[in-house]
């Protein structure tokens, strides 16, 4: 199974590229997609630079599946917003590419690559380069996304799978605790 894992950002996108073989991982390529020749105020221009790279990664490497990071809140709501749509250029020219796309939080990928969520970038890279029998560190971006890669061939199975057995549905009760709801 070849595993495109992409962690969006609006100026730079980190792509990774890995076949899985049962437990066995193999290094295919990475690297990051760049906006920052388009000028700030062109949002616009830099979505397309995303997409086209991304549908560009999709045809070169022919992957057979997809994993990408899930937007986080920051603290300044408009850098989220920004983010979110970076992401979402990057999910639709995977989706029109006809792949199947699985979402991971940081702390998912951090957990299963370094062993606990608050991995710090380094760490990352250097577990990357570690599983990946890589002879330097990738690259912050790329390494979170050869991460995000890394974690779909581990768990991605297992997720199918429970969600296979017990789909899961909308609670129904208690959704007002609180004065919240959940």
């Amino acid at each position: 199974m070849r595993i495109l894992g992409i962690d969006p950002g609006l100026v730079t996108t980190g792509f990774g590229v890995i076949d899985a073989e049962g437990a066995q991982l193999h290094y295919v390529a990475s690297g990051t997609i760049r906006t920052a020749a388009v000028e700030i105020g062109q949002l616009p221009a830099r979505l397309k630079l995303i997409f086209d790279g991304v549908s560009e990664l999709k045809a070169r490497y022919q992957p057979s599946c997809a994993a990408v990071e899930i937007v986080f809140v920051n603290v300044n709501p408009q850098s989220t917003l920004l983010l979110g749509q970076a992401r979402g250029a990057a999910i639709t020219a995977l989706v029109a590419g006809q792949l199947e796309v699985s979402e991971y939080t940081a702390l998912q990928m951090k957990k299963a690559i370094v062993g606990h969520g608050h991995a710090r970038k380094e760490q990352i890279q250097e577990m990357v380069m570690r599983l990946l029998r890589l002879p330097g560190l990738p690259g912050k971006d790329a390494a979170d996304a050869l991460g995000l890669a890394i974690c779909h061939a581990h768990a991605g199975s297992s997720f199918a799978a429970i969600a296979k057995a017990a789909p899961l549905s909308r609670r129904s009760h208690a959704q007002f605790k609180g004065g919240r709801t959940y």
